[in-house]
């Protein structure tokens, strides 16, 4: 086995852990949080995930500059969209800051202040870290086929 193989090996199971507990909370404890109007719902979903999704992330990224380096997309070619693989990785780059934003957000600003109240205001940034997640998910499987032209 390659080494390669190997990071593309940890790399999908850190999506699966990450992509599959953001739709996981999308389609069941969101509408059960807001349904109930309980925002221990959600806080026991995100205390009892974070051990295992953040860390998924963190190896999702190392594992993701890795074999971008096996690709020849350098950190000198980042977000210069100069050829098809390079533009994944450019896009999946994007969206992680934009997951990073969000997940501020949501630490610093939403949860902080969560109640039965305002509970609905969470949702949207929970849906769009999970679009992004699937959106990351996609783009990642267009390295297969020689990246995004």
């Amino acid at each position: 086995m390659s080494k390669h193989h190997i990071l593309l090996i940890i790399h999908l199971i850190c999506a699966t852990i990450w992509v599959g507990g953001h739709l996981f909370l999308v389609i069941r404890i969101v509408p059960k949080a807001v349904r109930e109007n309980d925002v221990f719902i959600l806080k026991n979903f995100k205390k009892s995930f974070e051990p295992i999704g953040m860390p998924s992330l963190v190896l999702l990224l190392i594992t993701g500059i890795l074999m971008s380096y096996q690709y020849n997309v350098q950190i000198s070619n980042w977000f210069s969209f100069s050829n098809a693989i390079e533009k994944v990785v450019s896009l999946k780059l994007i969206l992680l800051g934009c997951t990073f934003l969000l997940a501020m957000l949501a630490e610093f600003l939403f949860f902080p202040k969560l109640t039965q109240n305002n509970i609905k205001r969470v949702v949207v940034p929970i849906v769009l870290v999970s679009l992004i997640a699937v959106a990351m998910l996609v783009l990642g499987s267009f390295i297969r086929y020689g990246g995004v032209y």
